[in-house]
């Protein structure tokens, strides 16, 4: 290993708070026009740098091993999914279903370069012994393996083969949770703690803080489990076009943008029988409290850094690993087990408390989007555009960038920040490069673009591709979201990807499927085979 620092002593580098939410719609925090109160957020955007046109994977664990590697999640690891993948994909290079050694992560790059490293909440990068985080560069941890699992001490999965969900703490498997747990105020407090224990000794800090909220089951303590109550009566359709009118308002999307018109596998608010609609609503609200509830508990992690006086120091990254979760509880593989089904309690009265089981699905999923089309599970818009609010030392503050960037663009602008190089060897073996760039002139102000108009980036998770040159972008959504075309859409004037330009552009499309298949022959990408 060899690594070069551009500071003369480890204390005048920042620390870093690294903070990701899970499943988090486009337009669910305020500064992003949602109607849920997230003050903290909001006070991070006006103190920071908002990104309108930031993207991600579909979905969890190849975001999560993109943000650790600055790489495409198929050379990192992650393909696919682990609980995806298929017999002609096992033993795959880049399907290894796990954050894999091709790479190395930055709590490992920043530990060796001197940082006291901590993780508090959900992983999902690998589940064996060796590929637990404590195993890939944090000093300090306390994990949830999995994808997805109740937020109280119960453990309770969301899949039957994750049931009862794993946790670790620093490189042990936790059999028990203490029984006041609850994820937001948990990972929060256990930061915090970590942090406290090393404050005095003169390194700075990376603070990696993966909120399992609001990914379902929703759940939520009171006082926001009933705060809510009543707003989501007229039904996800009304609340799309309130985010859209929201996100026009503040400048966040083009004054032309149309509203995306019915998603796939919605039924329209009107046709849903009065029950329906009840328990519909009721999960939007229990979902809207959980995410208050993470922004308060987020602010207590700030709270802290300012009593110590090390808030000014600190960089602070808020982002999300996907859009909002199209799922009801039932479409996971074996939730409809009838020896796992019961042991929930599904009633309507127990919706958001311990013991429930229930995910939102995909009308309000549409509506967390806003003014996107489609969801988490595609590259849709919906899907793979989401928040990002960075703040701290040299970054200018109250800005919005419209400029194009990626979650592979995470790493290196941190690595930047600290003043460390990423290797060309690590734990005696060669690692790949990143793929992705320093954001830090754009977030200073030098520059206002990451990436040049005639570029082109590419991305594909499930058999979902997208290719991006400058504002066009061409996306071949597969079923059932999608009837598996390639489409073409300018998203400077169409984020809801509304109308598709293949037949009036297909110089250019043709252009982008071109990139895209070079694209997967280099990264490898390997088609599932049913």
């Amino acid at each position: 290993m060899s690594f070069t620092t551009s500071a003369a002593a480890a204390d005048v580098r920042p620390n870093i708070l690294l903070v990701m939410a899970d499943d988090l719609g486009w337009s669910d925090i305020g500064s992003y026009g949602g109607e849920i109160d997230t003050p903290r957020l909001d006070q991070l955007a006006a103190q920071g740098m908002l990104f309108t046109d930031f993207h991600a994977s579909v979905s969890c664990s190849p975001t999560r091993a993109m943000l650790m590697s600055g790489n495409d999640n198929h050379i990192a690891g992650l393909g696919t999914m682990s609980e995806m993948l298929v017999d002609n994909q096992r033993g795959q290079p880049g399907y290894e279903g796990y954050l894999n050694d091709r790479v190395a992560a930055l709590p490992e790059i920043l530990q060796a370069a001197g940082y006291n490293t901590y993780m508090a909440g959900k992983w999902h990068l690998g589940h064996s012994k060796e590929r637990l985080p404590f195993n890939r560069g944090f000093d300090t941890t306390l994990t949830m393996l999995v994808g997805g699992a109740s937020h109280w001490a119960d453990r309770l999965g969301i899949l039957p083969e994750d049931d009862p969900a794993k946790y670790a703490s620093n490189g042990d498997y936790l059999d028990v949770l203490p029984a006041d747990f609850y994820s937001s105020r948990s990972y929060a407090d256990f930061l915090i703690d970590a942090i406290r224990v090393n404050r005095d000794d003169g390194k700075p800090f990376f603070g990696y803080l993966a909120f399992t909220a609001p990914h379902d089951p929703v759940h939520v303590p009171e006082p926001w489990m009933s705060k809510y109550a009543g707003q989501y009566d007229e039904g996800y359709d009304v609340l799309k076009q309130r985010r859209w009118k929201a996100a026009k308002s503040l400048g966040l999307i083009a004054g032309e943008a149309q509203l995306p018109g019915s998603q796939p596998l919605v039924t329209p608010w009107e046709e849903l029988q009065l029950y329906e609609r009840r328990t519909e609503a009721r999960g939007m609200e229990v979902y809207a409290g959980m995410v208050e509830a993470m922004d308060y508990h987020y602010g207590r992690v700030v709270d802290f850094l300012q009593d110590i006086d090390e808030l000014d120091n600190t960089i602070v990254v808020f982002l999300s690993d996907n859009g909002s979760n199209p799922f009801y509880s039932v479409d996971y593989p074996g939730a409809d087990d009838p020896d796992f089904v019961a042991q929930f309690d599904h009633s309507f009265e127990n919706l958001g408390h311990p013991g429930s089981n229930y995910a939102y699905g995909p009308g309000f999923a549409a509506g967390s989007s806003g003014p996107l089309g489609l969801y988490k599970q595609t590259v849709g818009e919906g899907g793979i555009r989401v928040p990002l609010i960075v703040s701290g030392p040299g970054i200018s503050k109250g800005e919005t960038t419209r400029a194009f960037a990626y979650v592979w663009d995470i790493l290196p602008t941190l690595l930047d920040a600290a003043g460390v190089q990423y290797p060309e060897t690590f734990n005696g073996h060669q690692v790949e490069p990143p793929r992705g760039r320093s954001m830090m002139a754009l977030l200073s102000g030098d520059d206002d673009t990451l990436y040049d108009p005639e570029e082109v980036v590419s991305g594909e998770m499930a058999g979902g591709k997208w290719v991006r040159k400058g504002d066009f972008k061409a996306i071949q959504v597969p079923a059932p979201y999608g009837g598996g075309e390639w489409r073409l859409f300018n998203l400077s004037v169409d984020p809801g990807e509304t109308s598709d330009l293949s037949k009036e552009m297909p110089g250019l499309l043709t252009e982008l499927i071109a990139a895209w298949d070079a694209y997967a022959e280099e990264v490898g990408i390997v088609p599932a085979e049913q």
